[in-house]
């Protein structure tokens, strides 16, 4: 049986804080937009560190049989983007974050609480 997109949230969300992610966040945004359910948007300092979150996210949802329908930005991991099809992962550096701002971009969509430990 194929995970809800709330399922997969969760499990990325534990995947990136497990790798020390920065300010994880997600954003419902099917209201606002068709391109997906939701968006997880979260940093790291390092390209090594970005590499570490989002490696760690696919396995982590990989192992449960969810793979992504899209990856890009890897090898520079200055802003990886993951793409799950009704969950769309930001995996930004610090300074690619705030010059993009996405969580502005996106202001109409609903700010998520997703629990720790999920």
């Amino acid at each position: 049986m194929p995970l809800s997109p709330q399922a997969v949230v969760n499990i990325a969300v534990q995947a990136a804080e497990n790798k020390r992610a920065i300010d994880v966040t997600v954003l419902e945004i099917r209201a606002v937009s068709t391109i997906a359910d939701y968006f997880i948007i979260c940093g790291g300092r390092t390209d090594i560190q970005v590499q570490a979150i989002v490696e760690n996210i696919q396995k982590d949802l990989k192992e449960k049989g969810i793979i992504a329908l899209h990856r890009e930005g890897f090898r520079e991991a200055n802003w990886v983007l993951l793409d799950y099809g009704d969950v769309v992962i930001h995996v930004f550096q610090e300074e690619e974050r705030q010059f993009y701002n996405l969580e502005r971009l996106w202001g109409d969509a609903r700010v998520v609480d997703v629990p720790v430990n999920a």
